[in-house]
């Protein structure tokens, strides 16, 4: 008969495995993970390898950064089916850079995909543009939306489209002092986008705290 310590141990095994799996799904070093949450480098790798319980704060943390319930830290991954399904209001709203977002999709599964449905304040602070690795497309559901990359200016009504390569720098802001929504999809994996362009410049983009600018 399993102990309490040898079910307790086999928590954080799981605990450990989810979050390698998160954390490489999003192809984030524990580097990125630890600039994150704010927590060390050294305490996030004793985790995946379930030597380490941690705090309600660090799970706070965890969870936040990557966009998931705190449940989800230690679900078990569905290897039943290919086809992952989110229900309506199963996901827990987040924020990041002055922005709502909600993901759209789970993560048990590698995905190169991450579609995610924002709201962008109508008081939006700043004017700080936004690089990744990888390309983002979105679509206009509500409002209107003014959308900068590298330097241009494209106004999109409801029912816009957009798609560009988000290691150029890019922002998106709400008009016409009205909150506005887009499904934003992003595809972090860095590759190169157009063969015959010239992206020496583009290849030094930092990662952000997330995929939303």
């Amino acid at each position: 008969m399993a102990t309490v310590h040898d079910q307790a141990a086999q928590v954080m095994q799981t605990l450990g495995s989810r979050l390698h799996a998160m954390r490489e799904s999003r192809h984030w070093t524990l580097e990125d993970l630890a600039d994150r949450t704010e927590l060390s480098k050294p305490y996030l790798s004793r985790l995946e390898s379930g030597e380490r319980q941690p705090s309600i704060a660090a799970l706070c943390a965890i969870s936040k950064a990557l966009g998931v319930s705190i449940a989800a830290l230690f679900e078990q991954p569905d290897t039943s089916s290919e086809c992952i399904i989110v229900r309506k209001d199963s996901a827990v709203r987040q924020t990041a850079n002055n922005l709502y977002f909600v993901p759209l999709s789970g993560s048990t599964k590698p995905f190169n995909l991450q579609p995610i449905a924002v709201t962008i304040p109508a008081n939006r602070p700043g004017d700080e543009t936004y690089q990744h690795d990888g390309e983002e497309w979105l679509h206009v559901v509500q409002g209107r939306v003014r959308l900068c990359v590298d330097g241009m200016i494209y106004a999109l009504e409801t029912g816009d489209s957009a798609h560009f390569d988000s290691r150029l720098p890019h922002r998106l802001t709400a008009l016409d002092g009205n909150d506005a929504t887009v499904i934003l999809v992003a595809c972090p994996i860095p590759v190169s986008l157009n063969a015959s362009t010239n992206r020496s410049a583009r290849d030094n983009a930092q990662l952000t705290a997330g995929v939303v600018g």
